[in-house]
């Protein structure tokens, strides 16, 4: 069991990188024009030139977070780091959820404006399922 968990939190440090460049939704102004792929780089791109502010928040919820929140984990595994940080580690995870929950409420919000199209794209779940599988493996490595 501890070494599945090992290697599961081991697969987030690569995981993670992928779900960032995925497509997170695919939008345009009216579908027959071909729909634009975002992804998280993408995004936080687009948000640099417009908001700083905005864009230092999402960029340590969305990669930050949990990647620090993987390498802690993954610290305390292999016995490197005490077990008391682990508190901490579950926070930041946390912490990446609230973006999944930011991206989710934008989508269901410009969906409803009317003339613009937006579908969801596999990265949103990739990175969904990424900080799941993390809150759950550091939910799992407290326990033993």
């Amino acid at each position: 069991m501890r070494l599945l968990l090992k290697l599961s939190n081991l697969s987030l440090l690569v995981l993670f990188p992928i779900a960032w460049f995925a497509p997170l939704m695919r939008a345009g102004l009216l579908p027959l024009f071909g729909l634009s792929e975002i992804s998280i780089v993408s995004g936080l791109q687009s948000l640099w030139d417009t908001d700083v502010a905005l864009a230092l928040l999402v960029t340590f919820l969305a990669i930050f977070a949990p990647y620090l929140k993987v390498i802690g984990v993954s610290l305390i595994q292999f016995g490197l780091m005490r077990r008391k940080v682990l508190p901490v580690l579950e926070w930041l995870g946390k912490l990446a959820m609230a973006d999944v929950f930011l991206i989710a409420l934008y989508i269901v919000l410009v969906k409803g404006a009317g003339h613009v199209t937006v579908e969801t794209g596999w990265g949103l779940y990739l990175f969904t399922a990424c900080v799941l599988a993390s809150l759950a493996i550091s939910h799992l490595t407290r326990k033993r």
